[in-house]
């Protein structure tokens, strides 16, 4: 029987508790994990690692989030995208899904991280 291969998420979110967390969470349901504490960083293993999924944190040092996704895109990366930020306001969504198409916008605040892990498996439909 062949085994299945793990996807891998590349977590882009400089809070490191909330990082640690996520990184837990996300390891525990079998998804192969990278992260980066910047923007810069996030590019760069986005664009070595080539993962599935990229959650990304817009509020970033050295290079904000809706900046590397934009220059993802333009490089041709096929990941799929999902800012998590605290901001909520219509202004900041709309700038993110609309920096690139097919994103998905999670609120930290607004779920729990059961609730943020099941989007993620949803987004990579995951079992």
């Amino acid at each position: 029987m062949a085994e299945e291969i793990r996807k891998k998420i590349l977590i882009v979110e400089d809070n490191k508790d909330f990082l640690f967390i996520l990184r837990q969470s996300l390891s525990m349901e079998d998804f192969s994990v990278v992260y980066a504490l910047d923007g810069e960083e996030g590019l760069v293993m986005a664009e070595t690692e080539k993962p599935d999924l990229i959650i990304l944190d817009i509020l970033l040092p050295k290079m904000d989030g809706i900046t590397v996704a934009k220059k993802l895109k333009e490089k041709g990366a096929n990941s799929q995208i999902i800012f998590l930020t605290d901001f909520k306001d219509a202004e900041h969504i709309s700038n993110a899904v609309d920096a690139v198409k097919d994103t998905d916008y999670i609120v930290k605040s607004d779920l729990r991280i059961e609730d943020i892990v099941a989007r993620i498996k949803n987004k990579l439909n995951a079992k």
